[in-house]
């Protein structure tokens, strides 16, 4: 009952942030076909590469069977603990999220999927980096070699750069609270409007989550995260109620004008 007054909720607020009235019923919280359901609780005794291996089989299994209406999520733990149960329905799901990934590691990662045929790739990354302590330029650098590298591999498909989400400062319990604490959420909106910029200059799409997740201080909202850096249950639905409304709004525009007219 809570997952769907807050789809609701979460509507009013998507409303006013694509400017679109769509009606409740369009969301719902049906189960979503998957390619491959992970077992996170293996994934967390394996080794980077190990993990990399796991990806990559699943990745063949979606090149070899080649299912409609594939979409993919790439990116850091975030992506990987999307619950596929709150995966937008309609839709072959290919879950490539790696906890700890970095925008380099990503990167370095893509050709995983080469062989793959999605309509659509979701590209969150950038906090992982922020925590270690990378520059802007860097994170930046490497954004604009991710998308390049798959408005190549993959001309057909449409790629979302999502923004980075903020974290919730000193309410954070994280493991990590020291390092999150020296990344303000201040300059993650900084670097959300310049990844906005080059997705536009590079022509993909760009959908800003970070006023969806924050409070009026700007911070993660204590409702959507389990410890101030990481998603809640919550927090999934208001993610997926924004891949939802965007799908049917943004995308469907974009397919019904190939020539790069903006709907």
């Amino acid at each position: 009952m809570l997952a769907v007054i807050l789809l609701i909720w979460q509507q009013q607020k998507l409303t006013a942030f694509f400017g679109i009235v769509t009606s409740p019923e369009a969301i719902n919280l049906n189960n979503s076909p998957q390619i491959a359901t992970p077992d996170l609780g293996r994934r967390h005794q394996l080794t980077y590469q190990e993990w990399v291996d796991v990806l990559k089989q699943e990745a063949k299994v979606a090149a070899d069977q080649r299912p409609p209406h594939l979409s993919i999520l790439a990116g850091d733990s975030l992506s990987l603990w999307f619950p596929s149960e709150l995966l937008p329905e309609g839709k072959n799901w290919l879950n490539q999220g790696i906890s700890g990934e970095t925008s380099n590691g990503l990167l370095k990662r893509l050709k995983v999927f080469d062989r793959t045929q999605p309509e659509v790739i979701f590209v969150m990354i950038g906090i992982n980096d922020l925590i270690r302590g990378m520059s802007n330029g860097v994170i930046l650098d490497n954004q604009r070699q991710i998308i390049s590298y798959l408005q190549k591999t993959h001309p057909t498909a449409q790629i979302v750069v999502q923004s980075i989400l903020p974290h919730a400062a000193e309410e954070a319990s994280w493991k990590g609270r020291d390092k999150l604490l020296a990344v303000a959420n201040s300059r993650i909106r900084e670097l959300n409007q310049q990844l906005q910029s080059i997705s536009a200059k590079k022509g993909v799409k760009y959908l800003d989550l970070y006023p969806l997740f924050a409070n009026k201080q700007g911070n993660l909202r204590r409702e959507f995260s389990t410890d101030g850096l990481h998603l809640s249950p919550e927090g999934y639905v208001v993610w997926r109620s924004a891949l939802q409304i965007y799908g049917e709004i943004e995308l469907k525009s974009q397919r019904q004008h190939p020539s790069g007219e903006k709907g």
